[in-house]
C-alpha cells in the first residue's frame, strides 16, 4: 500500500503518516516490510516440520547446518526434549533425505510432511495498553 493509500485509508495526512510510521520503525514495533511468495509457484511442492534434537555436544554444529540449508525457511530453537523445531520447503520428498542425511550424523530427526496448512502466519492480536 502507498503511503498516499494509508493516510486516506487512517484519515491523516501523507506527512502525519510518514512520521508515525518513522516512530514505530524506531520503536521496533515495525521491523520491517516484507513481500509474500507463493513456494509452490517456485517449485516447491511439499513441506516437512522437523523436529530436530542434537546429540550431546552437537548442538552448535547442528544450529549451523539448519543455517547453511536454504530450504530451511523457518527454525525455532524450543524447549522440552527436542532443541529445534523447522519447516522445510522441498521441490520433491526425495529431497528429504539428502537434507536429513547431512544432519543424521549429529542430530535424531522426526519428520512430518505438511497435508494443509489451516492458520497461515498471522501475527496475533492487538492488546490493548
Amino acid at each position: 500500500m502507498s503511503l498516499k493509500e494509508l493516510a486516506r485509508h487512517v484519515g491523516l495526512s501523507s506527512p502525519s503518516v510518514s512520521e508515525r510510521l518513522r516512530r514505530l520503525e524506531e520503536r521496533d514495533v515495525i521491523r520491517g516490510y516484507t513481500l509474500e511468495l507463493n513456494p509452490k509457484a517456485l517449485g516447491y511442492q511439499f513441506q516437512a516440520i522437523v523436529r530436530i534434537r542434537p546429540l550431546p555436544g552437537q548442538l552448535k554444529a547442528v544450529q549451523e547446518l539448519i543455517a547453511g540449508t536454504p530450504e530451511f525457511c523457518e527454525c525455532d530453537k524450543v524447549t522440552g526434549e527436542d532443541c529445534f523445531v523447522a519447516r522445510l520447503h522441498l521441490q520433491s520428498l526425495e529431497q528429504l533425505d539428502g537434507i536429513l542425511d547431512r544432519i543424521a550424523a549429529r542430530a535424531e530427526t522426526n519428520t512430518s510432511i505438511v497435508k494443509a496448512q489451516t492458520i497461515p502466519r498471522r501475527l496475533p492480536p492487538f492488546a490493548a495498553r
